[in-house]
């Protein structure tokens, strides 16, 4: 059986096709049904390969790991706003462990580059008895496959389990999909794979294999035993030369000529074609060049920017995502009512130190924050008073004088 019969068998098997179609193994149809495409360059792009390239595993590290640094927590709402809801059982999970031997943010951050590098992130909720959610286990992307319910049309999760196969309904598995469930490196792959060719003869460039370190010629023509022997001789004292590497002048008799090659002007710009490819996966991934330590037009002033742009156009719909689907599955039909989650993302807005204090003076200033509240931020210890909404600038903290009883006139 060959793999488009296969392919064939399975999909009517799952009610996806109801008719046949022959395809050739070459042809573009097949590999949209497969969902690969070959690139141009004739290079294989695809999961953890592209991560080969230096700046495509920066970005799908800066992303995951940012998604699973940050702090999650669930509140609840209040008449006078908001508080943790520490009771909960979604809280531990989602805030400390995800399971026994897995942290909250550990699972984020495989699951996030599941996303990235195959376009889903699944997760397992396991319940205890009553329905309220106990742990959360990560599934491998393989192993799941989505379909979509008949009748309601919400997405039924096929998992391949070492007992067969089950299948869960949405409230059951944790879903963390890409844009348009593809991951970035299928659509970007041709420009990762022009960034593997350039890696690749770079490499070669400099182990010289791309350019020999030298030519040496003979206008004379040296043919027969002679002109091999001589050819030998000067091989070996070539390399004798090069390995001496004392300065001494390279002889070279009986007509025979040395010449180094000159880079050109399409290798001189080797470099600039790199840094391009560096900006492009750059785009692809959605980061800011800088991140990506591509610092060619990065200032002082412009980073900073571009750090609160990574913030609002690239992570933001990550974390909406995340909050998303741990909503479908962490909380019931009645607790989303008054239940959220929510990403504090405080610290990716921190500044430099006199920009950070002088913001948090502002806050206190205006009557914003109470300084325990900032003291907090900064994990120091409350201090007594420090509770009230007050201004250092207009109010004092000393004791108030108690005023002298009036003199009897003598």
């Amino acid at each position: 059986m060959n793999i488009a019969s296969a392919l064939s068998k399975t999909a009517r098997a799952i009610g996806l096709r109801k008719e046949q179609k022959a395809y050739s193994l070459n042809s573009p149809d097949f590999a949209e049904l497969i969902g690969t495409r070959q690139t141009y360059s004739g290079i294989g792009v695809g999961g953890n390969s592209a991560l080969y390239v230096p700046a495509v595993l920066q970005a799908v590290r800066l992303i995951s790991e940012t998604v699973g640094s940050l702090p999650c927590k669930i509140y609840r709402e209040t008449a006078g706003g908001k508080e943790v809801a520490k009771d909960h059982s979604a809280y531990r999970i989602v805030h400390k462990r995800a399971n026994e031997w897995t942290g909250a943010g550990d699972l984020r951050t495989h699951l996030t580059a599941d996303a990235l590098l195959r376009g889903n992130g699944y997760a397992k909720v396991v319940r205890f008895e009553d329905g309220r959610p106990f742990e959360l286990h990560r599934l491998k992307p393989g192993k799941v496959m989505v379909l979509e319910d008949d009748v309601t049309g919400a997405p039924v999760y096929r998992v391949a389990e070492a007992t067969g196969t089950r299948d869960y309904p949405h409230t059951e598995i944790l879903h963390v999909p890409s844009f348009l469930a593809t991951s970035p490196i299928s659509f970007g792959k041709e420009g990762i794979g022009l960034a593997s060719i350039l890696e690749r003869h770079g490499a070669q460039f400099f182990g010289s294999g791309a350019r020999p370190t030298g030519i040496i010629s003979n206008d004379k023509p040296q043919g027969g035993e002679a002109g091999a022997q001589a050819v030998g001789n000067i091989r070996k004292s070539f390399r004798e030369w090069q390995k001496g590497g004392s300065g001494d002048p390279l002889i070279l008799d009986a007509g025979w000529k040395y010449d180094q090659p000159a880079m050109t002007s399409t290798d001189a710009q080797f470099l600039e074609h790199r840094l391009e490819q560096v900006r492009e996966i750059a785009r692809i991934f959605g980061v800011p060049p800088t991140m990506l330590f591509e610092l060619t037009r990065g200032t002082w002033s412009n980073t900073e920017q571009m750090g609160a742009q990574f913030l609002q156009l690239c992570l933001r719909p990550w974390l909406d995502r995340w909050t998303d689907a741990m909503t479908t599955v962490l909380l019931s039909e009645d607790e989303q009512d008054t239940h959220y989650f929510e990403f504090v993302t405080d610290d990716l807005m921190r500044a430099d130190a006199a920009s950070r204090t002088a913001n948090m003076t502002a806050l206190v200033t205006n009557r914003i924050m109470t300084p325990n509240e900032v003291r907090a931020i900064l994990n120091l210890q409350p201090l007594p008073g420090g509770d009230e909404l007050t201004n250092p600038h207009t109010t004092s903290s000393a004791a108030p004088k108690t005023p002298e009883p009036p003199r009897e006139p003598a």
